[in-house]
């Protein structure tokens, strides 16, 4: 049945949800034969759950789709990213507590290095410090563009995000990252006539960007992504009648879990053990708790086979702090997969674990990776069902009809 049905299934149960995302947790192995990250960290703790609990994989979109980390966050929320579409940009604004309101329009910037010949040689400055990158963004708030409101704010460390606010603007913009070195950035290209003020305003901004940083060691130029507007999402309390919180270190997520009417949960810290305290810090005030850890992504998106392995046993490391809680379900999976050996988001399906002691009914596998997950219980499903199976196994789901 549609997600939007659910309401009508709902019981009022006093019962807790964990949603573990280790962002990017899927991969593969750097050679035949060999085992993925997941495969190759020594997990027991996530081990001992999937012996107790069910195994499977989901697919954040459809068969052979390659998720942003937008849309396939959606997916893990019950809402489905082909039928609504949220930019980048509004998703960073809102982590970064940037308004973004209808008819507005927001960019996700990337600072990046530039050759003399304006080529890019990194598409991340050099993972530029955030210490260096806040003032290059104090330095851009000072463009002026006649007609419009321009607004700047630093994310975190070479990320940054830019919203235009004025009359007739549009976010059907073509993003300016080639999404690869050795090319240079491109002009926003508006996708159809109501677009093309917004793209002008963007070039001229982006022109007089470029003047403010040509001197910059690393961060000389700039790309923009995922132009967007506020889309109006339905809200946890409204499709699941669940008081959720978020805790998580990068601005994206914690602006994804804002859209859907989450809490933000403050903590001091960006360690597991950081975030897993900060959710047992609030445990009475929420049902459920979206828990957001980055790395694994990035060490996926560097290439970096065995720092992805230190962050999942780094995590597993922490989790008795979590299952201490004693939630009534946890899930533990990914948002996509970032293969080290691909250095990028792909489509690879997600290993998931549900564990749930009151109501799971286990299946066979003794450990979390992806071969386990293949030949788990629950086989491989959509993503967006990721909520109703939750919602199930916490028992906040009656029976359909009669």
């Amino acid at each position: 049945m549609q997600i939007e049905d659910l309401g009508s299934l709902l019981a009022p149960v006093n019962s807790k949800i964990v949603l573990l995302v280790m962002d990017g947790l899927g991969g593969l192995p750097m050679e035949p034969g060999g085992k993925t990250e997941l495969e190759t960290a020594n997990t027991p703790n996530m081990d001992k759950l999937a012996a107790e609990g069910i195994l499977g994989q989901s697919c954040p979109i459809s068969a052979g789709i390659t998720p942003g980390s937008g849309p396939a966050h959606l997916s893990l929320f019950g809402i489905d990213p082909v039928k609504t579409e949220v930019g980048r940009g509004v998703l960073e604004a809102f982590g970064v507590n940037v308004t973004v309101n209808k008819g507005d329009v927001a960019a996700r910037g990337n600072f990046c290095t530039l050759d003399s010949n304006g080529i890019i040689i990194d598409r991340r400055a050099g993972r530029i410090s955030s210490e260096e990158a806040a003032p290059i963004c104090e330095r851009l708030k000072s463009i002026k563009i006649p007609g419009v409101e321009i607004e700047v704010k630093h994310v975190k460390e070479y990320r940054f995000v830019v919203v235009m606010r004025g009359a007739g603007l549009s976010p059907d913009l073509e993003e300016t990252d080639p999404q690869r070195t050795g090319a240079a950035p491109l002009k926003v290209v508006a996708q159809n006539g109501a677009a093309q003020k917004a793209a002008d305003l963007f070039n001229k901004w982006i022109e007089e960007a470029n003047k403010l940083m040509k001197d910059e060691p690393k961060a000389n130029g700039l790309t923009l992504r995922g132009f967007a507007t506020d889309p109006g999402l339905p809200t946890y309390k409204e499709l699941y009648n669940l008081r959720a919180a978020c805790v998580a270190v990068y601005p994206m997520y914690r602006g994804v879990a804002q859209l859907v009417g989450m809490d933000l949960i403050k903590f001091d810290g960006e360690t597991p053990e950081d975030e897993f305290k900060a959710v047992a810090d609030h445990w009475n005030e929420y049902d459920f708790f979206f828990v957001h850890i980055k790395k694994s992504d990035s060490y996926g998106e560097d290439g970096n086979f065995d720092g992805k392995v230190k962050i999942i046993e780094g995590v597993d490391a922490a989790l008795p702090k979590l299952v201490g809680l004693h939630p009534d379900v946890l899930v533990i999976t990914g948002d996509h997969s970032t293969p080290a050996k691909l250095r990028t988001h792909s489509w690879h399906p997600v290993p998931y674990l549900l564990w749930a002691p009151a109501s799971v009914r286990p299946d066979t596998e003794k450990e979390f990776g992806e071969r386990a997950c293949m030949h788990g219980g629950l086989g491989i499903f959509p993503a967006l069902d990721n909520m109703p199976l939750s919602l199930a196994h916490a028992l906040r789901l009656n029976k359909f009809g009669a």
